[in-house]
């Protein structure tokens, strides 16, 4: 059983580590489209490309079922990346939308994201009475990416998005970028404890666990790994890094173009 799953970056780590931890008893293939990182700030076209190149890349990869890693994508282009490919799709926005209990959300997200509303729409769906207020931060990718996780400058910039939140009277907040779990405890620190902290990664993986329960294997999280493959648009050489730093594993990590579809095994 093989999974596909992608983001622009290491923020999709957030949304792996959930995953090995319901579902241990598969592979994966993990696209991080560093070349054109950030998402958050890119056109509503720029988007939709980059999901028909990353989907129908993917198309050639032999797997079992895709988990779109990314808010951004999911809010803009999920209705593509259903297209392209003809296995089972798993996104995060529709997964958490229809658990949310609480009656006053606050999202955080990137700008395209908010602009969409997706997480707005997606709740009231499920809960036509529920106050939603989203959040762009515009800041938060690209600090994290630069590994600026521990830093003052990213503790000012994380009290400025939240605080307005605060002012709603929020009682949870939903993390609406992958790459945001990767600063919870800056986080948590900022939001009182009245508040509940949501990431979307958790019910995804869920909704994947139930899918998965009627696979049969047997793969330790060792062999997961092991079994599993890297694959980035730009700065191969880093990525392992990276890795190492949020999943305690430093892969093989290849390049590809996404503009040049390849098939790997």
């Amino acid at each position: 059983m093989r999974l596909g799953l992608f983001d622009s970056g290491v923020g999709g780590f957030t949304v792996l580590k959930k995953v090995v931890d319901f579902c241990p008893n598969t592979s994966f293939i993990y696209l991080a489209d560093t070349a054109r990182l950030p998402y958050g700030l890119k056109t509503t076209n720029e988007i939709i490309q980059i999901a028909e190149e990353i989907s129908s890349w993917f198309s050639l990869q032999n797997i079992d079922a895709f988990l779109v890693a990314c808010n951004t994508t999911n809010a803009i282009a999920l209705d593509v990346i259903k297209k392209n490919l003809d296995v089972p799709v798993f996104d995060l926005i529709g997964s958490v939308a229809s658990t949310v209990q609480e009656s006053r959300v606050g999202v955080l997200a990137t700008s395209s994201t908010v602009k969409t509303k997706a997480y707005t729409n997606a709740i009231l769906e499920f809960k036509p009475n529920t106050f939603v207020i989203e959040q762009s931060c515009p800041e938060f990718v690209p600090m994290i990416e630069m590994d600026k996780t521990n830093s003052d400058e990213l503790t000012d910039v994380a009290i400025g998005y939240i605080q307005p939140l605060l002012e709603h009277k929020i009682d949870s907040l939903i993390l609406g970028c992958s790459h945001y779990p990767l600063i919870t405890p800056l986080i948590t620190e900022i939001l009182p404890s009245s508040v509940k902290l949501i990431d979307p990664a958790e019910d995804l993986s869920l909704k994947l666990k139930l899918f998965m329960d009627s696979k049969i294997s047997n793969l330790s999280k060792e062999q997961y790994f092991a079994d599993s493959k890297f694959y980035v648009t730009s700065n191969h050489k880093q990525f392992p890094f990276k890795a190492k730093h949020w999943l305690n594993v430093f892969p093989e990590v290849k390049l590809v173009s996404l503009q040049k579809k390849g098939c790997v095994s």
